[in-house]
Parts: structure tokens; C-alpha cells; sequence
């Protein structure tokens, strides 16, 4: 019924609102006499406030069109990969026409992002993702809002989720050959337990783990949040927080925890803070301060968006996670897609190197949740396994903002590039004017003219035709076999400690992995006049 009334308020401030945005606008417009009066600049103010306090926020878009990778701009485009029930698999493909940036990106390490599914959207992670671009080719989990999914595609289960990770491992590993996959806060235990099971099975896991900020072990240092999940009963929460999707949604009917609730519990954390840049951005509009209206605008865009989540999803995750701790007590059964019950055992992980990172001042999953994990994965070598603890930074500041840019994405990427191994592919047919993003790195290599005795005339007309049919046929690319060497045990992000400190991070340098690189002999080069793609 609260999904009701919520829906039926937001109905009836819809037309408030509206008001709000056009009266704002007849109070700053020039060309408006109602701004020419005493008080224009604070009606306009607080109209516009009211419009952004009562609005509905949609989905935001990533809107990432370009990055700079070394000085050269690359444009990005997305792409959906993989389309499933409730989640979207997105590629953020990159293109340039400059043949050494078109080398060095098709070189990168692939990784994939996944996503938190705890109220907000992917699109958090923006910052997240421009960053890697740079480095990397990024794909990442985009997990649909569930009053958006018809009933008629199923339930969806922290099982499922599990399941979801492991398909798109599976799927990367055999576009490219493997991957490295970081997980930030919430997934950061489906993960752990997607890798735990395909190692378990004798499959090929990721060649990195990356985890930020997750609750591995929430009984470590709880927060506000660990606490509300472990005082209540799991009855209480599906008594008082799940709801059915109201009938104008294709969703009618699905039980899911409502994300107006998610958001009200998020700012109740901390609602000084919230009323204090409520206020600011007020002062800012009266003082036309545009960068600081600006900035809180594009905060509170992405703040305010809000999603859905399935019920059973979100009452398996408070009960498996903040309730019995199946995770840390190996009591966790995860059921496949074909219907076997198997056993989470994150001790048989032996091939994939683990980082985790936890922010100094995160109120969200306490210190020592997440760098757990290091010791449930006992299978993995110590050499391969570091923890970093991000001074200063908090929950958002461990995969967003400066903190994230200066301190935590360098020792990331240096982690995953001490990592990377070559990327295998099959060949396939290839144009001679397009160069694919998925295809093996190419190397620039020297034109190899072989001399013919010009001893018939007609030869240099069939000489012409030739290389035009040649190069229609699929050739087999060059092998570029690249060495990685791990990096010493001694570093600025250490193995993890037993005792919870980590090392003060390393400035941003260059990584310490050294790559021996051997190209096999190729053919005559070919030119090409479209853009080749990355």
C-alpha cells in the first residue's frame, strides 16, 4: 500500500513542480519583467529549489563520448554486449583513426566493472569508468530497475546474481581469452563467490580480483548500515520494506524493496549534510555562482536516481551477508542455472591475484570488511594478494573523485598490468578498411616488396587485381606474446597485514612489470582509409 500512496503523491506534486520550474525561469529570464523586480533573484532561487526538491529523477546516462588516452582523444561508444531479464552487459568501445593510439588500446587489459545493486544505478561508477578507459577496454553491469521487468521474466535471487557474474566472465574469456574483474561495495561478495565456484569446477577464473569498499566480513568495524541489517529480524524487513509495483509500471506486481526507501535510508545517515548543501546551493543561485550550481546539480541528478531491487534478491542478500555470515563460515550453497546446489569455497581461488581497497573514512562498509577477504582466499600465494587503504577517502571517494583518480586508480592499474597475460582470439575475416576493437593486438611493422621480373605486360595488370582479392580473404593476424612478470612482494600497496594497516600508497609511476614482447613475421601491410575502431 506505501508504494501506492508514494506513487499517488509524486502524481500530484508532478503539476507543483512543473509550476516551480516555470516560475524559476519568469524570475531569472532578462527578457521577463518579473525579473526586474526587488526579490527576482531569491524567488528564482527558491522556486528552483522546490522544483529539484520535488521532481522525479530518471536513470541517468554515462555520457562518456570521449577520453584522452596519452594526449590523443578517443571517442566511446556504448554498446549492449549482453541483454539479460535484469541486467544489461555494457561495452564502452572505443574508436581512433591515429594507428599508434589504435595499437596501444587494442593492447589493454580487459576488465570488467560490476556494479553495486543497492539502490542506485550503475552510472555511480561514471568516474569509475572514464578513468579506466584510459587503460583499459571496460565493460560493466548495468542492472535494470525491477518495477521496469515484467513478472512474466521470473523472480530474481542473490543466486542468480552469482550466476549473472559468471556468465560474463565466461563471455569475456572467450571474446579475449581472459579478464580482470573489480567489484565496488556490494558485489564485491557475489563476486567473490562467482569466482569461488568456477574455480571450484576447474574453470578458468580472472586473472585479477579487484574489490572496493565491499562487505566481505560485515562484522568487522559495522556501520549504521550493518547494524540496521543485523538488529532486525529477517520477518521484520520483509513485513515493513517490501512492497508490490504498483499497475502503471510493466512491473505490476513484482515484490521489491522500493527505492524511494533505499534513498530515504541513505539520507537519513546523514541529513545535516544533506539540508547544509541544500542551503549552499540556494546562496549559490542568489550569488550566480554557476560552477558550484552546477556541480550540486550533477551530485544530486545522479544522488536522487533510484531503482527498485526484487525482493527475494534483497532479503537473500540481507539474510546470507549481514545475518549468518555464510560467506566467512563456508555455509554458502549457491544454486547453478541448471538446478546443482554447490558450495562457495573461496580457498580453491589459486590463479587469480586478489586487491582490495578500503577508504579511511567509509561510513558505508567499516575498515576491515573488505580486506576479510584475504583471508578466506588462503589457495591464493601471498606475493599475489595486496590491500590498500585510501587515506582521507571515503565510501564514494574509494571509486569516484580525486582520491580515486590520484591514489586509488594508479595502484589499480598497476596492479592489473603486472597481471596482464596476451589476449587470445580466434581470427576472423577482416576488412580491409576497418580494423575491429576485439580483435588481437597488430603491432606496426615494415612492408615487406617482393621484386617480379616485369617480363610480360599483362603482369602488372593482374598485379593490381591481386591484392584486392588477397585482402578480401581473412589472414591470420601476428602473435604478440607479452610476459608479465608479478611484482615484487615489497611494494607500495603490501599483501595484506594481519593486523588491518596497509602502506601509505605509491605516487603514480610507471608499473614495475616488465613484458617481453616477440612479434611473428607479417605480411605486406595493408592501408586503410575509414576509421579503425578500439
Amino acid at each position: 500500500m506505501l508504494y501506492q500512496i508514494y506513487e499517488t503523491q509524486r502524481s500530484l506534486m508532478e503539476p507543483l513542480t512543473d509550476f516551480a520550474q516555470a516560475a524559476s525561469k519568469l524570475f531569472s529570464n532578462s527578457m521577463s519583467p518579473l525579473s526586474q523586480t526587488t526579490f527576482a533573484q531569491r524567488m528564482s532561487a527558491g522556486y528552483d529549489l522546490l522544483y529539484r526538491l520535488g521532481k522525479d529523477y530518471e536513470k541517468p546516462v554515462f555520457g562518456i563520448h570521449t577520453v584522452d588516452v596519452d594526449g590523443v582523444g578517443v571517442a566511446v561508444h556504448e554498446n549492449i554486449e549482453l541483454d539479460k531479464p535484469f541486467c544489461e552487459l555494457r561495452r564502452f568501445k572505443r574508436f581512433s583513426d591515429d594507428t599508434d593510439t589504435l595499437v596501444k588500446i587494442k593492447a589493454q587489459p580487459v576488465v570488467l566493472i560490476v556494479a553495486p545493486l543497492s539502490g542506485h544505478y550503475a552510472t555511480l561508477l561514471r568516474d569509475t569508468v572514464r578513468t579506466m578507459l584510459k587503460d583499459h577496454k571496460v565493460y560493466i553491469t548495468d542492472w535494470k530497475n525491477a518495477r521496469l521487468v515484467p513478472l512474466s521474466e521470473g523472480e530474481f535471487h542473490l543466486d542468480d546474481y552469482v550466476n549473472y557474474v559468471q556468465e560474463f566472465i565466461r563471455h569475456l574469456q572467450g571474446t579475449y581469452g581472459n579478464c580482470h574483474v573489480i567489484s565496488v561495495c556490494q558485489p564485491t561478495v557475489p563476486v567473490l563467490a562467482a569466482v569461488s565456484l568456477m574455480a571450484s569446477r576447474g574453470e578458468k577464473t580472472p586473472l585479477t580480483m579487484t574489490m572496493m569498499g565491499g562487505p566481505i566480513d560485515a562484522r568487522k568495524s559495522p556501520t549504521a548500515v550493518n547494524n540496521l541489517a543485523m538488529n532486525r529480524s529477517y520477518e521484520w524487513f520483509e513485513n515493513n520494506v517490501i512492497y508490490r509495483v504498483p499497475d502503471n509500471f510493466p512491473g505490476a506486481g513484482r515484490r521489491v524493496y522500493p527505492g524511494f526507501l533505499q534513498y530515504t535510508g541513505f539520507v537519513a545517515m546523514n541529513p545535516d549534510r544533506h539540508a547544509t548543501s541544500h542551503y549552499d546551493y540556494f546562496k549559490d543561485l542568489i550569488k550566480g555562482d554557476d560552477a558550484s550550481v552546477e556541480a550540486h546539480r550533477k551530485f544530486y541528478d545522479e544522488y536522487n536516481a533510484v531503482l527498485d531491487m526484487d525482493a527475494d534478491y534483497y532479503l537473500e542478500t540481507i539474510k546470507t551477508v549481514f545475518q549468518d555470515y555464510n560467506l566467512v563460515h563456508g555455509t554458502w550453497d549457491v544454486r547453478s542455472p541448471e538446478g546443482k546446489v554447490e558450495r562457495v569455497r573461496p580457498q580453491d581461488i589459486t590463479t587469480t591475484a586478489l586487491f582490495t581497497v578500503e577508504g579511511e573514512l567509509d561510513d558505508i562498509s567499516g575498515s576491515g570488511q573488505t580486506e576479510a577477504a584475504h583471508d578466506l582466499c588462503t589457495g591464493i600465494v601471498r606475493k599475489e594478494q595486496r590491500h590498500l587503504e585510501a587515506k582521507g577517502a571515503g565510501h564514494y571517494g574509494i571509486f569516484s573523485g580525486r582520491r580515486w583518480r590520484d591514489i586509488v586508480y594508479p595502484e589499480v592499474r598497476k596492479f592489473i598490468l603486472a597481471h596482464e597475460v596476451p589476449q587470445k582470439k580466434a581470427p576472423r575475416p577482416v576488412a580491409v578498411t576497418e580494423l575491429p576493437d576485439d580483435s588481437p593486438p597488430v603491432p606496426p611493422r615494415k612492408a615487406v616488396v617482393a621484386s617480379k621480373p616485369a617480363v610480360k605486360k599483362a603482369a602488372p595488370a593482374k598485379a593490381a587485381v591481386k591484392p584486392a582479392a588477397k585482402a578480401a580473404a581473412p589472414k591470420k593476424p601476428s602473435v604478440v606474446a607479452v610476459k608479465a612478470v608479478p611484482a615484487p612482494a615489497k611494494a607500495a600497496v603490501q599483501a595484506a597485514p594481519a593486523t588491518g594497516a596497509a602502506a601509505a600508497p605509491e605516487p603514480d609511476a610507471a608499473p614495475t612489470a616488465k613484458a617481453a614482447v616477440t612479434a611473428a613475421p607479417a605480411p605486406r601491410t595493408r592501408r586503410t582509409t575509414a576509421a579503425r575502431k578500439a
